[in-house]
């Protein structure tokens, strides 16, 4: 193993976590600051919109949601509830039972230990990424252990990195995302197909984690029964899933029209997010539009550069469906900044040419980066209406 593995576990987990928590640290802060000039609390801000659905599963089951929670046109049905998958709040809820936490305490705290899983995951897989990618990238070689920090670094401030603290489920499917995708690149096709069929039962763009392990455990079938296995078991919570909710309307895609009626997502080959950014980039004077559109074409440079540096296939193919799935349907165009964040793997190119820099050119490119990510957060929950 090379230097990053060879260092001792303790330090492999501690370095990305510190990393992690002091940036989100700096978001947190500069949320606070703006909530208390807007005449509102943090605590408020961190379960705005879909947390407030999710800390309400929690507490009250599916069936029992208060009529207050409403999906985007304002209703509410009795099926509006299972357009939210069910592994953050069942998790939240499990939590929850234990003595003096709250559903809402169990929301926040299950985030930050998730949060820092993801980290520590993201610098296993950057520092994988920069081995794998030393000699057929462009890019050229950089220390396993710097890539991996930095993409620690990069993903704790990305544009909405702030709803990694929040009660969304963005901290649960990074967390089993960057997992899966380790469990590939070493083999590891137990840990690769039960983080897929967790991130199935998580949130829908999950599929893309299931098709991701299942072909890559597929072309690797001469690594045995494991490979087979994951074949097996990572389709079963999404599928599970959306069984359970067919089960409940008497419909296949019961789940499908529950999005389409309640938050208009559909599949639509782009026509509403190339409206959206032509609008919001010739018309719109408000700064959410407009920097949304600029991280939806950011993200797409990212995924171009990506390409061109040679970013190992099975991380590429996950980032590039994440974004298709995204950039490709309608819905609330102010949401896609947040459903980005899990294609932050396509940040491990940026993360590898930082690594090259000396390290004090590299901190002074992340400050107004780690600056502006915590402005943009905290500028999206207390200003702009309606941003996720």
């Amino acid at each position: 193993m090379w230097e990053f593995l060879a260092r001792p576990s303790v330090l492999r987990w501690i370095e990305p976590i510190v990393v992690f928590l002091v940036i989100r640290a700096i978001g947190i802060a500069v949320l606070a600051r703006f909530a208390e000039l807007r005449d509102t609390t943090l605590g408020d801000t961190l379960w705005l919109w879909d947390g407030q659905w999710m800390v309400a599963i929690a507490e009250y089951g599916y069936r029992n949601v208060p009529f207050t929670q409403t999906d985007a046109r304002g209703l509410h049905t009795p099926d509006t509830a299972y357009a939210f998958f069910p592994g953050y709040p069942v998790l939240v809820g499990g939590v929850a039972k234990l003595p003096l936490i709250t559903p809402y305490g169990a929301a926040i705290a299950v985030n930050v230990v998730l949060g820092c899983v993801a980290a520590v995951g993201a610098a296993r897989l950057g520092a994988w990424c920069a081995r794998l990618m030393a000699r057929r990238s462009p890019l050229g070689p950089a220390d396993p252990r710097r890539t991996g920090l930095l993409v620690v670094a990069l993903f704790a401030a990305t544009p909405m990195s702030v709803v990694l603290n929040m009660a969304y489920t963005e901290a649960l499917f990074c967390a089993l995302a960057v997992w899966a995708l380790i469990g590939v690149l070493e083999h590891r096709w137990l840990l690769a197909g039960t983080c897929a069929l967790l991130a199935g039962l998580s949130r829908p763009t999950g599929v893309v984690v299931v098709g991701v392990v299942v072909l890559a455990a597929v072309l690797a079938r001469r690594d045995g029964w494991r490979a087979w296995a994951a074949v097996v078991i990572s389709p079963l919570g999404y599928l599970g899933y959306l069984a359970v909710v067919w089960w409940r309307t008497g419909s296949p895609t019961g789940w499908f029209r529950i999005q389409t009626e309640g938050w208009g997502t559909r599949f639509d080959w782009g026509r509403t997010t190339f409206a959206f950014v032509n609008d919001s980039l010739v018309h719109s004077g408000e700064v959410a539009p407009v920097a949304t559109s600029g991280i939806i074409i950011g993200t797409l440079g990212l995924l171009i550069l990506a390409v061109w540096s040679r970013l190992p296939w099975p991380v590429l193919l996950y980032g590039a469906l994440v974004v298709a799935s995204i950039v490709l349907s309608s819905g609330l165009m102010m949401s896609r900044a947040r459903l980005l964040l899990p294609a932050f793997v396509l940040l491990i190119p940026v993360a590898v040419i930082m690594a090259r820099w000396r390290p004090g050119v590299a901190a002074a490119a992340l400050t107004p980066v780690v600056l502006g990510s915590a402005w943009f957060g905290a500028h999206m929950l207390t200003v702009y209406p309606h941003a996720m």
